[in-house]
């Protein structure tokens, strides 16, 4: 069996994790992948952008079972870690949470990581299995003393080996380089995991890095263990499971990619990869008129960023949540056009490492 440091370190029986996307939640999907014996991670972005888009939380609400919701977002993410503990306990499963941590909300951001130390506190199981903080979209090292005053494993999603060595000057304990293959938001500079992943690891030597970015199977599980990673993050493969908390309508977009199934513009907090459809491509026409920044590699912020973008976004999505196809817009890495089944978790989890095994023994016959 194939196992890795992060393997060791975390707890997990697979040096793989389930990335914890939005605008949605990952409840269900987190509680799947923590029995299956990979990390798990919930999605706290809803909750972070409750303030901005009501439509959104509402479609993040229809996961929750009875009795989740709280009187505030942190006293929700709270109840979401409880119910998770509770339904792992049988396999002991290793969960998380991903907490965008940009200056749009960074707010927002300090109440979730808080809520997530304040409820570790005093339950010995929380800490224990209640393992790994991921941030994204930020920079951490602003975060370093909250998040280093626990024993938490503090992870965080790097586009340039640049923003990881910001990294190793916060303190993490691991690094998660995505490669602009990957799904929704991706960086203002098209660096991909080819390049990047390696280049990471290199440039921080005795910090583990877990590749993201264009993986989905055990053949890119293998190629990210040759660069140098100690194992892959996957959002667009996990988000098609039959597990999975995301509506149909998203799931089935993905299985329809095919070729070339993908574009980039302009969304909430950056240049996002969307799943090509008549709505992305009008998105991609409003990018560039109102935000060429994304294709030129000068940034805009929510400051600056025109109103219109943000509402085209915002319209895409409002119509997924309603199941309109004709105006819906999803989100999705490169790597949708590989995907073309919607297995359950345990099922693609044990298919993935049997097929990493089998690509390792086939290149030792070489």
């Amino acid at each position: 069996m194939i196992r890795t440091e992060l393997c060791e370190r975390l707890g997990i029986k697979y040096p793989l994790i389930q990335a914890g996307m939005g605008p949605f939640g990952t409840n269900r999907l987190c509680i799947a992948c923590a029995n299956a014996g990979v990390l798990g991670l919930i999605s706290a972005s809803a909750l972070e952008f409750k303030f901005m888009s009501e439509d959104t939380y509402e479609m993040f609400k229809r996961t929750f079972e009875p009795g989740i919701e709280g009187p505030t977002p942190a006293e929700t993410l709270k109840n979401i870690f409880r119910r998770t503990l509770e339904r792992t306990r049988e396999s002991g499963g290793i969960f998380g949470v991903n907490v965008m941590v940009s200056e749009e909300v960074r707010g927002p951001a300090e109440e979730m990581i808080r809520a997530t130390l304040e409820v570790r506190e005093d339950d010995p199981e929380m800490r224990r299995r209640l393992r790994v903080l991921v941030t994204s979209a930020g920079n951490p090292v602003p975060w370093a003393e909250m998040v280093k005053s626990s024993d938490l494993f503090w992870m965080h999603v790097v586009p340039s080996v640049r923003a990881a060595r910001k990294c190793v000057e916060a303190g993490v304990d691991g690094i998660i380089a995505s490669g602009h293959e990957g799904g929704f938001h991706v960086a203002w500079e098209p660096l991909h995991t080819m390049t990047l992943l390696p280049a990471v690891v290199d440039a921080c030597p005795g910090v583990p890095v877990v590749g993201a970015g264009g993986f989905c199977d055990g053949r890119t599980l293998v190629a990210a263990l040759a660069l140098g990673a100690q194992g892959v993050q996957m959002g667009t493969r996990f988000l098609c499971t039959q597990e999975s908390d995301f509506v149909d309508l998203w799931k089935e977009s993905i299985l329809k990619a095919g070729d070339r199934g993908t574009v980039v513009a302009r969304g909430i907090v950056g240049p996002a990869r969307y799943i090509r459809s008549p709505f992305s491509e009008e998105m991609v026409e409003v990018t560039v008129k109102y935000s060429p920044g994304v294709y030129t590699g000068k940034p805009d912020d929510l400051t600056t960023v025109p109103v219109e973008v943000l509402l085209k976004e915002m319209e895409g999505f409002s119509a997924t949540y309603r199941g309109e196809r004709e105006r819906a817009l999803t989100a999705g890495g490169e790597c949708a056009q590989r995907i073309n089944d919607l297995p359950t978790v345990k099922e693609l989890v044990e298919r993935i490492m049997r097929e990493a095994e089998e690509t390792l023994a086939r290149l030792r016959s070489l």
